[in-house]
């Protein structure tokens, strides 16, 4: 019996998706864990090294015309939402899931996992570098800067920047 078990190759087929759209581009490197809780809308890019970790339970959903840059990291265990025509610049962090901390007699990655969903809005651009952390929704046309840390809630057509981030201005028509 082997020590050490792996979630997989992070390699699939087209067939494995819960919904793969039509002219989906997925770059070298990609790799892509539990399809069958992943929905990817028509006109999508993934760039080179991006890792989708799906998860055996909840949702990844990615709009239409969504572009992601290399190297991404986006997790899925808690339920990640990202709508169309969404710019992911590349570096960007989305978790899901953190764990719990019951106190000091017991080493936190032992404790229990909460998780708890993302939602990314229509039309938000996501700058390089961004972490997007659990249970956050950034709203529609959203511009969150490079860098940024978002731990709360953002606004529809605001510009965020910050560790944590903050609101810094509101997008104008």
């Amino acid at each position: 019996m082997a020590r050490y078990q792996s979630h997989g190759t992070g390699l699939c087929e087209p067939s494995q998706f819960a919904r793969l759209g039509k002219g989906v581009v997925f770059e070298v490197g990609a790799l892509i864990f539990h399809p069958e809780n992943i929905e990817i809308g028509d006109d999508v890019y993934i760039g080179h090294q991006t890792i989708l970790k799906g998860y055996y339970k909840n949702r990844m959903t990615i709009g239409t015309g969504t572009w992601i840059g290399q190297q991404c990291f986006l997790h899925s265990a808690g339920g990640l939402f990202i709508g169309s025509y969404v710019g992911i610049g590349p570096g960007v962090k989305m978790i899901t899931s953190y764990h719990t901390d019951l106190g000091v007699d017991r080493a936190i990655i032992a404790n229990p996992l909460e998780f708890s969903a993302i939602s990314i809005g229509d039309g938000s651009d996501i700058g390089i570098n961004a972490t997007i952390l659990p249970g956050v929704s950034i709203g529609r046309g959203v511009q969150v800067g490079a860098g940024a840390v978002v731990t709360e809630n953002m606004p529809d057509y605001s510009v965020v920047v910050g560790v944590p981030a903050r609101v810094v201005r509101m997008r104008q028509s």
